[in-house]
């Protein structure tokens, strides 16, 4: 079984400065980071995927824009693949299946931005497609949502998605599981 690391969205637009900054990235990139150092580590195979956006009513990952670099604390290296992505889901119309079966990857750990949109969506496709995925919680940030003039906080959007993608779609779990279980 490889498994690989994925990383999705970790891009200046959701940090401090951004366009569409999120509650606790700095968190959030600090915990990829150790996903992505132990991953280096391993010599396991990580995968980045960066969203541009090209709908001329987006406001942040604008083309030609600081905000679509992939912050700096997960920079990939020059042997880490990255997938640049148009929609919320990093499987649709991207190489990144074909990728992933290229090197055998049959497990992904998952980490990064939005819980609520690319987390959720990337999440269900690679279970669809039979992969077998971990995903990382407090990897992952999202922002508060309004509904109904109600407004939701970041913290339980985040919780409703991880609790609704446990178990059935994903194993969830922290930075710490993921050094104890064997990747």
């Amino acid at each position: 079984m490889t498994t690989a690391l994925l990383m999705v969205d970790i891009q200046k637009d959701y940090f401090k400065g951004g366009r569409n900054e999120l509650f606790n990235s700095d968190q959030a990139v600090m915990h990829a980071r150790e996903a992505l150092t132990l991953f280096r580590n391993k010599n396991l195979p990580i995968v980045h995927i960066q969203c541009i956006l090209l709908d001329e009513n987006a406001t942040f990952f604008l083309p030609d824009t600081d905000g679509i670099k992939i912050h700096a604390q997960v920079q990939p290296r020059s042997d880490e693949k990255v997938i640049v992505k148009h929609t919320p889901d990093s499987f649709f119309q991207t190489e990144l299946h074909q990728h992933l079966e290229s090197i055998k990857v049959t497990r992904l750990v998952i980490c990064g931005m939005m819980s609520h949109i690319c987390i959720d969506s990337t999440v269900r496709t690679a279970h669809r497609l039979g992969f077998e995925v971990i995903l990382l919680s407090e990897a992952c940030a999202t922002k508060d949502l309004i509904w109904n003039n109600t407004l939701i906080p970041a913290k339980t959007v985040h919780d409703t998605f991880m609790a609704s993608l446990q178990d059935t779609f994903a194993q969830v779990m922290n930075i710490n599981s993921l050094f104890i279980k064997t990747v």
